[in-house]
């Protein structure tokens, strides 16, 4: 049998067959079907004029409004309703909404209902994050997703993948954040179009968790299928508590074909920020000088969990806001707003000036709690800039890391961790 990577073996068992090779058409069963407020409502619609009577598991269903909650609206309460009546009528385990509702890729992981080895579709770009636990997980249309409801299934070809490999001890105030930026910057957001992107070597495997969802999550912004890290102990330490499901490591065979592998040197890497208006363009913050700023944000299903908020906080605590400068912070969870609170965090966040939201996506795509008028700049610990992302088609959002953001927030203007740091 051929030397397999990391995905194509995931994608081999889920097909039921002994190998696959990049390009192959397959039919594979799915783990985990994801829906959003935005999403699934168009995947609901069509499960219904096909006729369904139910799903094909209401344990692996899941429905998460994440994204205008809470309801900004009329339309997304309507929206919203959609999914709840759903899960209602078929009974879903998974469903999320009030104080239990959270950022999907954020809530999913931690809540342990996706686990190694999983093949995990949804109807959001983002899924790929969980490839940080070593599955593989993939965003598909809402047409896509009312399928996989309704059979269990979907057809994929097998990517090609690409390795990158790291090397060397993170820099202080370097994140998985980074990295990724790192990658993108060097092959652009086509670099990895439908390919899957494996993230290897020492430094990988010294990362948090956090960290590597990070890394995970912005894969698509490089064009790629999915991300993937294999698991290892500190997957097991992060999943074994959590884990709803038996679940399965996997890792690629020595000699498995990649279509190209890159390395890089984390001793040359510096906080990296993604200017205006496209993840790949990338600079080390140290490059940019007097970019004043209205709006930071820290949260999303890129950095809104706790160590995201702890690195913020070490900046900003006995620190004020600049004066005219927005802060708003979101935890990406109800669990990880709970645990910022008894860490003292938000204690931090208000004497310095920010607002605290609940979970949710809201700025992140321009929806609501943070909207950017014309002329306006925000910097974001969010995962995409493109125009008009975050509001008015002529404001301007820029993409770093927590420090960075926290940094920015108090200076006014787009700055290095080191200017504020005590």
């Amino acid at each position: 049998m051929r030397p397999m990577t990391i995905t194509e073996k995931i994608l081999a068992r889920h097909a039921g067959v002994k190998e696959v090779t990049p390009g192959d058409l397959i039919n594979a069963k799915v783990d985990i079907a994801l829906g959003n407020d935005i999403t699934a409502p168009i995947a609901i619609k069509e499960f219904k004029r096909i006729g369904a009577k139910k799903v094909f598991n209401k344990n692996k269903v899941v429905l998460v409004p994440d994204h205008f909650t809470p309801n900004k609206d009329i339309k997304s309460a309507e929206q919203c309703k959609i999914l709840r009546d759903f899960a209602k009528e078929h009974k879903l385990t998974h469903y999320y909404e009030g104080g239990e509702v959270g950022v999907e890729h954020a809530l999913l992981p931690e809540q342990g209902v996706v686990v190694p080895g999983d093949l995990v579709i949804g109807a959001d770009s983002h899924t790929c994050t969980y490839g940080a636990l070593g599955a593989f997980s993939t965003g598909v249309g809402s047409t896509d997703l009312a399928a996989a409801m309704i059979t269990g299934e979907l057809w994929f070809k097998v990517p090609e993948t690409i390795r990158f490999n790291f090397k060397g001890k993170l820099r202080k105030w370097v994140s998985g954040k980074d990295l990724i930026l790192h990658i993108i910057g060097d092959i652009g957001v086509d670099g990895a179009l439908y390919k899957a992107m494996e993230f290897t070597g020492k430094t990988i495997e010294s990362l948090s968790m956090d960290s590597r969802m990070s890394m995970c999550n912005m894969a698509i912004e490089a064009g790629a299928k999915s991300g993937i890290i294999t698991p290892d102990a500190i997957t097991e330490a992060y999943v074994a508590k959590r884990a709803e499901r038996p679940y399965k490591f996997y890792s690629s065979d020595e000699g498995a074909v990649y279509s190209e592998v890159r390395e890089y040197d984390c001793a040359t890497i510096e906080p990296k920020v993604a200017c205006p208006h496209l993840p790949e363009n990338t600079k080390n913050v140290s490059e940019l000088k007097n970019i004043p700023i209205d709006q930071v944000v820290i949260g999303s299903c890129t950095n809104g969990r706790i160590e995201d908020l702890m690195v913020a906080a070490k900046l900003l605590k006995g620190k004020k806001v600049a004066k005219y400068l927005r802060l708003i912070v979101i935890p990406a969870t109800p669990q990880i707003y709970n645990e910022a609170m008894h860490r003292g965090l938000f204690d931090i966040f208000l004497k310095a000036g920010a607002v605290i939201s609940p979970p949710t996506c809201g700025p992140c795509l321009g929806g609501h709690m943070g909207i950017l008028a014309a002329g306006e700049r925000a910097l974001a610990t969010t995962n995409r800039n493109f125009v008009g992302r975050m509001g008015d088609v002529k404001s301007e959002v820029y993409l770093a890391n927590p420090a960075v953001a926290a940094a920015t927030a108090i200076k006014g203007r787009i700055a290095h961790p080191d200017e504020v740091a005590k």
